[in-house]
């Protein structure tokens, strides 16, 4: 069982072990959990903020495209890593019995440090840039697991799938590529609006459109238009909310049905 003494010490050691593997070699270290979505964040914003105007209806956007940018990555992170970890780690797979999503949980959970590193930096930059931390922001804990839930079941999909075929990797790419753009990130979702209000509510029931909307209206003003606010049938407005643990449960239960075959494949 995944809760047994046992498991819990692996998952330690296991995440651990990556942790410090992550970054072994390099001159920096850790401090490149926080520099990459940084880096990221300067150059859209440069780009399209100073550029290409965006956001400019959207009070403190530079901190809401930063917020945005770090629950990007730590999505595009978790699914990337996790969908190679137990190809990664066949050779403790062929050593040890133990559930095998042990793997993909401890390299979620890697993920989720770096992810709570980044947040401190959003959160100082918000608080630097005076944004309008509403009073609702205790939710944002429920927020997180939703993200949590819904990049772990992709990843359990994910990593089925890359044990027999390794390209899906290069299609994964594509994918998360084409949401980027496809999710009200770099751009606010009024931009949308203004150009077609039912394409904005499709976008919006992509729960990483949800997330981010709900986050950027609890931590940096409320003018960040939720899928609450945009759609007024109750039902579809749930879609956004159940589908990630949809997700996780369904890519448990593939990954579980699979994963006893793994050894032999890899």
């Amino acid at each position: 069982m995944m809760f047994e003494r046992k498991n819990r010490i692996l998952l330690k050691e296991l995440v651990k072990t990556d942790f410090k593997l992550r970054y072994q070699g390099s001159i920096m270290g850790y401090v490149w959990s926080v520099l990459k979505p940084l880096m990221l964040f300067t150059v859209m914003y440069v780009v399209f903020v100073r550029f290409l105007k965006f956001g400019q209806d959207v009070p403190h956007f530079e901190v809401a495209l930063l917020l945005g940018t770090v629950l990007w990555s730590f999505f595009s992170e978790t699914t990337n890593l996790g969908m190679s970890s137990i190809v990664t780690r066949g050779d403790l797979l062929r050593k040890l019995s133990f559930p095998t999503h042990i793997i993909v949980i401890a390299v979620s959970i890697n993920a989720l440090i770096n992810l709570v590193i980044s947040l401190v930096i959003v959160l100082l930059f918000a608080m630097i840039n005076g944004a309008d931390i509403s009073i609702y922001a205790f939710l944002a804990p429920l927020l997180l697991i939703e993200l949590y839930a819904f990049s772990l079941g992709v990843s359990f999909i994910l990593a089925t799938i890359y044990v027999r075929f390794r390209d899906i990797g290069p299609i994964w790419e594509v994918v998360l590529q084409a949401g980027f753009y496809l999710t009200p990130l770099i751009y606010p979702l009024t931009l949308v609006m203004n150009m077609d209000v039912n394409i904005a509510k499709l976008l919006m029931m992509n729960p990483m459109a949800q997330i981010i909307q709900d986050m950027r209206h609890i931590l940096t003003s409320t003018s960040n238009i939720t899928v609450w606010q945009l759609i007024n049938t109750n039902w579809i407005v749930a879609i956004p909310y159940v589908l990630p643990w949809i997700v996780l449960v369904a890519g448990y239960m593939i990954f579980n049905k699979n994963s006893k075959k793994f050894a032999e494949i890899i």
